[in-house]
């Protein structure tokens, strides 16, 4: 009995040892990860970072990960061939493999969503028109408000989004009123296609929505590598 009570001590005690070796071992990778995606992004700060799963050590020594978290902002991006600094940018990694020797991590699946202001968007390409938060009705339909400046003219319409290609987002005007020119001049001013490019590797968009405070893409995508 005292044997088998020393042997469940001492079990205990080298659970506990291994325990402690695996946390300090994935806090140490976090960090490591957060600081080398903030370099290869440029990103003023370092994302915060969550490596999932126990424990960390085996998962190091099958060089894959079960999934990871990563949350950042400043992430600089291109909308429309300028440069757009995105917020709020949450990324799903699942079943990420290590690869060169530990200097890359790859993500055989990925899910995210990332938000661009009313403001930015408006500077990236509506020319001659603002984009502004609609009201709560208008966000259900997927709608934002567009204020327009024509010449002699302006408007206050509602345009819907959608995304188109995995890399663009359409804005299209809604109910125009009769003007004393015609549509397809109106339209070439205020309906526009805004290309999104400089996400990591791999992501590409599935849809957007509005909300207050500017528009929240969602992504996908695989094979995707968030310091690459």
């Amino acid at each position: 009995m005292r044997a088998l009570k020393a042997l469940l001590g001492l079990l205990v005690l080298f659970g506990g040892l291994f325990v402690g070796a695996d946390r300090l071992a994935v806090n140490f990778a976090e960090d490591e990860v957060a600081e080398k995606v903030r370099s290869s992004r440029g990103l003023d700060e370092r994302p915060a970072v969550e490596i999932n799963g126990f424990p960390f050590l085996t998962q190091v020594v099958g060089k894959e990960l079960e999934s990871v978290d990563a949350t950042m902002n400043g992430l600089t991006v291109q909308v429309g061939g300028r440069d757009v600094d995105v917020t709020e940018v949450d990324v799903h990694l699942g079943d990420v493999r290590l690869e060169n020797n530990f200097s890359s991590a790859v993500a055989d699946r990925a899910t995210g969503s990332a938000r661009i202001s009313y403001q930015d968007l408006t500077e990236a390409g509506a020319k001659g028109a603002s984009l502004a938060y609609a009201g709560a009705e208008r966000a259900a339909k997927n709608q934002v408000r567009l204020d327009v400046n024509l010449t002699l003219v302006e408007l206050t319409l509602h345009s819907s989004l959608k995304v188109e290609n995995g890399d663009t987002v359409a804005l299209h005007a809604e109910d125009l009123p009769d003007l004393p020119v015609a549509e397809d001049v109106v339209r070439a001013q205020i309906d526009r296609k805004l290309e999104i490019t400089g996400l990591p590797k791999g992501l590409k968009l599935e849809k957007a929505e509005v909300d207050e405070k500017g528009v929240v893409l969602h992504l996908s995508g695989s094979n995707v590598d968030l310091a690459g």
